[in-house]
């Protein structure tokens, strides 16, 4: 018989999702307390949402909330990784090949 650990996470008195570590379900009802709190502030606002809208757009939000940061600017983009291209011959000391194997290649 095989033992298992399962986390489930539960909002509202229903069973949400589960996950296999504690890490996730964390990092997810994390996600549905940040929706919860968005979806109040969209029912302050003058515009009228339907509850299933609201919620779609409230757990959207929720999920790309560095993106959001990012366009409220409350934090700064990470700058584009420029990768360096290595010469050719520093590549091939690097990878192990001889002058003739890189001629062939």
């Amino acid at each position: 018989m095989s033992v298992e650990t399962r986390f489930v996470v539960i909002r509202h008195n229903e069973e949400v999702k589960t996950f296999m570590d504690k890490k996730s379900a964390d990092e997810y009802d994390k996600m549905l307390e940040m929706a919860d709190g968005i979806s109040e502030l969209l029912s302050e606002s003058p515009i009228t949402i339907n509850d299933n809208d609201k919620e779609t757009l409230s757990i959207y939000f929720a999920q790309k909330k560095d993106e959001l940061l990012i366009a409220l600017q409350a934090k700064k983009a990470k700058p584009a990784s420029k990768k360096v291209n290595k010469p050719v011959l520093e590549q091939s000391i690097d990878e192990g090949l001889t002058v003739e194997e890189e001629c062939a290649a």
